[in-house]
Parts: C-alpha cells; structure tokens; sequence
C-alpha cells in the first residue's frame, strides 16, 4: 500500500510530505527556474503524536509549525532580494495568528450568539448550533473575502495543483502533466475539509459544557480545544482511508464544497511545480511511517 502523501500550497509554490521525507518546491520569478529544497521534520511529542484522539492535537501543531517553516522557505526562493523574517518575527506572527484565529472564529461567534434574546439561558445544543453556524458563516465570508486578493488566489491555485498531482499518484499513473490535468483539485484529507469536520465536531462537544456564564462558556471552549481536535482528527484520517463508501462520500461533500473556495484550476506551470515537490519526497529511501498527511 502507498503511503499517504499530502502537503499545502506555499508562495509560488507547493510543499509535499511522505512521512519524515519533506519538499518545498517554488518557481523563482525572476529566473522561472523550479527549485526544490528539503525541510527537516521536527516531531516535539513522537510518543504522544501516536495515541488516537491524542495524537491530533500534536499533530495540528506539528504541521502548523512545518506550514510556517515552508511559508518562510518559499519567500526566501521566490523573493530572495527582500528582506525575510528572522525567528523572533516568525514566532511573533506564528502567535498572532493563532489569537486572532481563536478570536474570531471562537470568541466571538460566542459572543454574537449570546447576544441572541433566548440563546443565553436556552438548551446548550440549540446555543451551540446556532454558534456553530455563526462560526461557519464567519469562515465562509473571511475565505470569499480574501478570495478577491490576487496573490490569494494564486495560492488556491497552487492548492489546486498539489491535490491533482496528489490524486494522479494515488492512481499509479505517472507523474505529467497530462496525468495531473485529469484529476478534480478537490480532494478528502484537505486542511480546508478538515475545518469543516472541526466546525461541526466543537458543536457536538462544546454542548457538553452546558449553558454556563460567558466567561466560563469562553474557558470551556478553549479547554475543549484539543478534544475537538482529537476527534476531528480521527474522523479525518477515517474518511479519507474509506472515501471509496458512498456514505462516506456523502458525509465528506460539505468539506469538499468547501474547497471550491481554497482551491482553483492551476496553471501548467503550477503543476509543473506540484509534480517537483512531489518528486522530491519520492526519491531516495522510503521514509519513516507516520500519521497520514493532510493532502
């Protein structure tokens, strides 16, 4: 069996991982030449990044902290004339947008669904639906938003591209151009497909907290974090091993029509790139086998 490889779009670029064999490939804007470099894997918590429903939340971490490194890795390839951002400043942005993330999209859908007449005193499932949705509706119109951006847009197109070359070597086929342009750039163990199996897992398991005081309400949610988490994992990695089952198609389509937002249709010289960085985790010994990477 093959083992699972997935990745994310970078600046003018794609990052791939099979295992601990990890490739950054950008296309260098002045010269146009692809180059490809490896990036070293950091597991902080190996034995506890193995446990079901725990090792998700060391998991997110983990690849939250390699998307941030690849981020950096392309901007140096694709703009080496600009000055790029030490450690300090990285780990400065890592933070802020990790608050700005929990801001948004936890505090405060809270918040305009406590401001509803009925929802603060009212059943904690009800409460919690109509958050979720609030949740979901903030996520929806922040991804249409930035949509817009000319330089978004071209990083959904790199999206696109590595799920094509993503499919065309889960089908055996030989890794062209021709083979990737056949494949649809929406695929199963996406990031963007696994926020949505998060947005309705947290109103499963934020129910459990009850209907307290806000500020309690606000403690539980960033408690319950990585329960949430851990689930969602776990369904994820579930979902894309059994995409093959109808039901499991049918309970993956909401992700997948998420995905028309982060993904668009690449250029050929996207996939041409796409197909670089997924070369450049192919080649040399097989490597150590870990958890299934998001696509």
């Amino acid at each position: 069996m093959k083992p699972p490889i997935g990745g994310q779009a970078v600046i003018e670029g794609v990052m791939m991982q099979n295992g601990d064999r990890v490739a950054v490939a950008v296309r260098h804007l002045t010269t146009q030449e692809i180059v490809v470099r490896p990036l070293p894997v950091r597991r902080r918590f190996p034995r506890l990044g193995r446990i079901p429903f725990v090792r998700g939340t060391f998991r997110l971490i983990d690849m939250m902290s390699l998307g941030m490194r690849a981020l950096n890795v392309s901007t140096q390839i694709a703009f080496p004339e600009e000055e790029q951002m030490g450690r300090g400043a990285t780990f400065v942005t890592f933070s802020a947008a990790i608050l700005l993330g929990v801001g948004a999209f936890i505090v405060l859908p809270l918040f305009l669904a406590q401001s509803i007449p009925g929802l603060r005193l009212g059943h904690p499932i009800v409460s919690n639906l109509v958050e979720g949705c609030i949740r979901l509706s903030l996520f929806f119109a922040y991804l249409v938003a930035i949509s817009f951006m000319k330089d978004i847009r071209r990083v959904f197109q790199y999206h696109g591209a590595e799920h094509k070359v993503v499919y065309a070597y889960e089908a055996g086929e030989e890794l062209t151009l021709d083979a990737a342009r056949g494949h649809t750039t929406l695929h199963p163990r996406c990031g963007t497909a696994f926020l949505t199996t998060v947005f309705v897992i947290a109103i499963l398991v934020f129910s459990l907290a009850g209907n307290p005081a806000l500020w309690l309400k606000i403690l539980s949610r960033l408690l319950l974090l990585p329960v949430v988490a851990g689930i969602s994992y776990e369904v994820q990695r579930y979902t894309g091993r059994h995409f093959d089952r109808p039901w499991i198609r049918i309970l993956a389509q909401p992700g997948l029509w998420l995905q028309r937002l982060t993904t668009r249709e690449p250029s050929d010289d996207m996939v041409e790139v796409a197909i670089a960085a997924m070369n450049g985790v192919l080649e040399g010994p097989p490597p150590a086998p870990t958890a299934e990477a998001p696509a």
